[in-house]
């Protein structure tokens, strides 16, 4: 599958967000190592603590149905900027991400930045450091 793909499924997924208060609508897609694609959108709650960002769901969905590993994530939030992962998601995507797991960020269909894991949080604290 080709990244431009992977970020239309994103911005499909972006069209379901329930951000009616910040506005913000994000969505995200995440490509398994065979090639299943699991999308989500971020979902707000009046609570604000109970709102769920869109790379976690479309993350949780694929880990719902057995999927551990992740291959690649899309995300897509403005269309005139690249929006970065929360730190809670980073740390999520970690948890999930093999060394080679792509993240794009899209701007629109044909704009987009392909990101590491490390260039987005370098030194992070995953389960391998848990065993030290």
């Amino acid at each position: 599958m080709e990244y431009q793909d992977l970020v239309s499924k994103a911005i499909d997924a972006r069209k379901n967000s329930y951000s009616p208060y910040s506005k913000f609508k994000v969505g995200a897609a995440v490509l398994t190592y065979d090639g299943k694609i699991y999308s989500g959108c971020n979902i707000e709650n009046a609570s604000y603590g109970a709102t769920n960002c869109a790379e976690r769901t479309a993350i949780y969905k694929a880990v719902s149905e057995g999927y551990t590993t992740i291959k690649a994530i899309a995300i897509v939030g403005v269309e005139n900027d690249y929006t970065y992962p929360c730190g809670i998601c980073r740390q999520v995507i970690a948890e999930f991400a093999s060394v080679d797991t792509k993240i794009i960020l899209g701007k629109g269909e044909t704009e987009y930045l392909v990101k590491t894991l490390d260039e987005i949080l370098p030194g992070a604290f995953t389960k391998k450091d848990l065993g030290k």
